[in-house]
């Protein structure tokens, strides 16, 4: 068929339309009748073929609807023109954002650059003006000019501040050789309307254009950084790409930004056979392109080999059934199906290819291209397949592509995966084009061709089973072929581990003595092994697991539990091998493992959830120390799975201080009414008394980590003359006094399972020297006129966490009371710069991890939130209450600190309090950077969602330095005392 001109306009080559009824027709003719639709309108008058495609797009593509209702008078110049004139238009208005001097400005082109594109290409693509090769283009293209423009941005800033010299200042890309590649389906051009972009980024240090006073890794690393935030934060306009930095030599331990040497030592010297596949479709996109294309060409020796490399097919065919055995997309169907690493998906199309690629290529430079369906044409040119192989897989990879971004306009959502309700996928169909029945005809027919001709390519390769290789723990002697299976499961000391499990095997361990145990032992071994070999740190995991057994006089319920699930093998060894705190809790109790397979590990953990999935269990034990006993028991449940919901990201740490408090007050709550009704059976109750626990600290302002103890103070109120009417009588001050000793001693008493709370009542009126429960009456007075500033503070993150709801109203009515106050602004400031510098605020405590105490850390942030709730509260009342986040942010609403510092404390303040919460997650300890191995310190920053351990640091040091400054400026010069 000939192609049509490419200066046609887009409403002229339009050659199919999605299938649409009623509903998408009046969404449309709503649309015609606004004013800013004037132009469309009579541009669709004469082309009903147009029409339809809006009403296809207003039933099945609400994210495209929204986009058209948003600026319908886009839309008529787009239909109007030819759409190549139109995309190079947005193009270049994209490039040119680099120009900018101004971030926001910046972000909010390139977004609208991208809504624009998103737009225009999915008119063509649904109206059959672009077929599947010119979409991806397009899309890719456009992902071009946005790293190119956000490049662009950065460097002009670097040259702004010195930081650069380029030869040619029109050309800061020039500067000291940095470039950037695209990996993946960018690199080839091939992206989908989500994708995520796969960028690395490399430079030459010892190219000219570089400050003399400069240093070319933090510059390299600070440009990486602006790309990202231009591309990839989320704000009013939405994001323009995922960036994923990830396929750069070794991410755990790299820089986001690597020099040049640097890289081709990496592949020259440990380079895998996935990263030369990678690095098949690398690209040079933006920065130095020459300098790009020179390291490509450096790297040609690594990913091409003269010889042929039949070991790759195993090696990426094992890639491909992991893919199947861990996400379960071993089965061709249709609802549900994932159209790129399901059977018969576009993987095994791009598999195929790269495989042969992989082996062959090194002799044939012509099968060295990036992109699919060119190589497949090349594959069948050559004759290593044949010509018919060929045709059909490219026929399934244009309808797989095709159905993917169909399945992405929807709702600009980053997935493959076919919908699973019949209503949706009926509703894809016609937006495909296709009747409900159609679809389901038409995949399974092209997924079925896939899966057939990718089996023909690996039918010799051996399965999975057979892949582990010999694992042979019996005798003395170590057997060679076990410690190679060792090594390749990721061990690095096999002779230890073999050593280890032949102890199990001799039952050197307690909970390895009976012949049951041992039994089940030999038939977890393999499982177990694999599952250590996939997680951060394989020789510590399994010398954990080891040390667990030596603690425990039994495992056979743990070790059933393990045989019997894959899953849970697999979070079981990733907590042993990065969280010792979590795996003493499994050696202690290995039920705690029956939470993971429990509904509730996806569900929220808000108070009321926490309370609504323990009172049944926990309200049953009639018995007061059984009580007890089990509710420790619960609450290290629910902490457990607490702790491994963040540890394998289903929790954001950002909601782990939420979290863990609600625990705490769900405990607390439950322990506190029992307690009362066991008191009363021998002291009676008095008439018309009231008690609560007002929280201070984390636990009120919900910040807890997972060893938090609690801060709390007992206030109670009751008639001047009350008596219990109990078998012994007390007077109010007595019976609140042993009732509250008796809670303290509920919660935090060592029992057989432990402690439920360490509790702290310090910050009761007169600290120490004060009686253990205050009444409402003396609290308000001691707070009135004897409490320091620093109380003051204190109450400022004070909460009732449980008790009775009359006196928590009144009692919050006298904490607004107290802190509305006015006060003298300059000796208030003069106040906590004192008391900051008490606290070893001015001198550093272990390292820049100790973020507490270290200047710049939480206590600099919690001290400038507090101060401004004590100096503003009696103008801007709803300052009380706030946690230190939400207070920062409200100041810097409010003007009462400038808003640029209550962004940076807002973010210095979730950094480390996240920081807190997974270092607290992890290890009983503070932590100790060196004395922590590379795995954690990975695992470290995986869990912070940084790149690495050294750009956490920097951006550590970084923050605190701003807050420490910040906190002089606003408050003062903190002096050591």
């Amino acid at each position: 068929m000939k192609k049509p001109d490419s200066s046609a306009s887009l409403i002229s080559r339009l050659t199919r339309t999605p299938k649409a009824g009623r509903a998408g027709a009046r969404s449309v003719a709503d649309l015609l009748e606004s004013e800013e639709a004037a132009d469309l309108r009579a541009l669709l008058a004469e082309a009903p073929q147009a029409v339809d495609l809006l009403a296809g797009i207003a039933e099945g593509a609400p994210y495209l609807w929204r986009l058209i209702s948003r600026w319908p008078e886009r839309v008529a110049p787009f239909l109007s023109q030819s759409p190549e004139t139109s995309l190079e238009a947005i193009f270049a208005e994209t490039r040119a954002a680099g120009d900018l001097t101004d971030a926001l400005a910046a972000m909010r082109i390139l977004r609208h650059g991208k809504a624009k594109a998103a737009l225009l290409i999915a008119l063509a693509d649904l109206g059959g003006a672009f077929d599947t090769v010119e979409v991806t283009t397009a899309l890719s293209d456009f992902a071009d000019a946005s790293v190119q423009g956000a490049l662009r941005f950065g460097l002009n800033e670097a040259m702004r501040a010195k930081q650069i010299s380029p030869p040619d200042p029109e050309q800061p890309e020039l500067a000291f050789g940095l470039f950037v590649l695209a990996l993946g389906k960018h690199g080839a051009r091939e992206l989908n309307y989500s994708s995520d972009i796969d960028l690395a980024v490399f430079y030459d240090p010892e190219q000219p254009g570089i400050a003399s006073a400069s240093d070319p890794q933090k510059i390299a690393i600070s440009l990486v950084k602006t790309i990202v935030k231009l591309l990839n934060e989320r704000n009013a306009d939405g994001y323009v790409q995922r960036v994923d930095l990830r396929l750069r030599p070794d991410p755990g331990l790299t820089p986001i930004a690597m020099p040049v040497q640097a890289a081709l030592g990496y592949y020259e010297t440990v380079g895998q056979n996935w990263e030369r596949a990678a690095n098949i479709k690398a690209r040079p996109v933006a920065g130095d392109i020459e300098a790009g294309k020179a390291f490509i060409r450096e790297l040609a020796p690594f990913i091409w080999r003269k010889y042929f490399d039949y070991a790759t097919i195993a090696d990426i065919h094992a890639m491909k059934r992991q893919i199947y055995a861990v996400r379960g997309h071993d089965q061709i169907t249709v609802p549900g199906h994932d159209l790129k690493v399901g059977r018969g998906g576009i993987r095994e199309i791009e598999f195929f290819v790269q495989t042969q690629q992989l082996v062959y290529g090194g002799r044939r430079p012509s099968l060295r291209g990036a992109r699919t369906l060119d190589m497949l044409d090349e594959l069948a040119r050559e004759g290593w397949v044949t010509p018919e192989a060929a045709a059909e897989l490219a026929t399934a990879y244009r309808f797989l592509r095709d159905l993917e971004h169909r399945v992405q306009m929807v709702n600009d959502e980053q997935t493959q995966k076919l919908p699973k309700s019949e209503d949706d996928l009926a509703a894809l169909a016609r937006l495909a084009g296709f009747t409900r029945a159609g679809l389901d005809k038409a995949l399974l027919k092209e997924m079925r061709i896939v899966e057939r001709h990718y089996a023909r390519l690996f039918e010799a390769v051996p399965g999975l089973a057979s892949e582990a290789g010999s694992l042979v723990f019996t005798g003395v002697e170590d057997d060679p072929e076990t410690l190679k299976t060792l090594r390749r499961l990721g061990f690095q000391r096999p002779e230890l581990v073999a050593e280890t499990v032949r102890g199990w095997h001799f039952g050197r361990r307690p909970a390895v003595t009976t012949p049951r145990a041992r039994e089940i032992v030999t038939e977890l071994v393999p499982g177990l092994l694999e599952a250590f070999g996939n997680s951060s740190d394989p020789d510590g995991a399994l010398m954990t697991f080891d040390n667990a057994l030596q603690r425990m006089p039994a495992a056979i319920e743990l070790f059933s539990i393990l045989k019997n699930n894959d899953e849970l093998r697999r979070l079981f060894a990733e907590i042993l091998g990065t969280a010792p705190r979590l795996s003493d809790i499994v050696a202690q109790n290995p039920h705690v493992l029956d939470v993971l397979v429990d509904p509730e590990f996806t569900r929220g953990l808000t108070v009321e959830a926490t309370r609504e999935r323990i009172a049944p269990r926990l309200e049953r034990e009639t018995d007061f120390e059984l009580f007890l006993d089990r509710a420790r028991e619960l609450a290290r449940a629910e902490r457990f799975l607490l702790g491994t919901r963040v540890l394998s990201r289903v929790l954001p740490l950002s909601e782990a201080g939420h979290a863990h408090t609600a625990i705490a007050e769900t405990f607390l709550d439950m322990v506190l009414k029992r307690t009362r009704a066991e008191f009363a059976r021998q002291y009676g109750v008095i008439e018309g008394a009231s008690m609560v626990l007002l929280g201070y600290g984390k636990a009120g302002s919900r910040e807890m980590t997972a060893n938090s103890d609690l801060d709390l103070v007992v206030i109670y109120d009751a008639p001047p003359d009350g008596m219990s009417d109990g078998n012994r009588s007390l007077m109010p001050a007595e019976y609140f006094a042993k009732l509250t000793q008796r809670l303290i001693s509920a919660l935090s008493a060592q029992m057989r399972t432990g402690t439920l709370y360490e509790i702290d009542l310090r910050l009761r009126p007169s600290g120490r020297k004060g009686t253990v429960a205050t009444s409402l009456a003396g609290f308000r007075d001691y707070q009135t006129t004897e409490a320091e500033t620093w109380e003051h503070m204190a109450l400022t993150r004070a909460r009732v966490l449980a008790g009775d709801s009359d006196l928590a109203n009144r009692l919050k009515v006298t904490i607004g009371e107290i802190l509305s106050r006015p006060r003298e602004d300059k000796p208030t400031r003069a106040d906590v710069s004192s008391m900051r510098g008490l606290m070893g605020g001015g001198k550093p405590g272990r390292n820049a991890f100790d973020v507490k105490d270290w200047p710049g850390g939480l206590v600099d942030c919690e001290f400038i939130a507090q101060i401004v709730v004590i100096l503003h509260a009696g103008r801007y009342p709803d300052l009380i209450g706030l946690g230190t986040l939400c207070a920062l942010q409200r100041a810097g609403e409010l003007g009462l600190i400038p808003m640029e510092d209550s962004e940076t404390l807002g973010a210095a303040w979730q950094l480390q309090s996240a920081l807190t919460q997974a270092t607290r997650l992890c290890i009983s300890g503070p932590f100790a950077e060196a004395q922590a191995t590379p795995v954690y310190k990975r695992r470290l920053a995986s869990l912070m969602d940084m790149p690495d351990f050294a750009f956490l640091i920097a951006e550590l040091t970084t923050s605190q330095k701003k807050v420490r400054a910040i906190f002089e400026r606003l408050i003062g010069k903190v002096k050591v005392g």
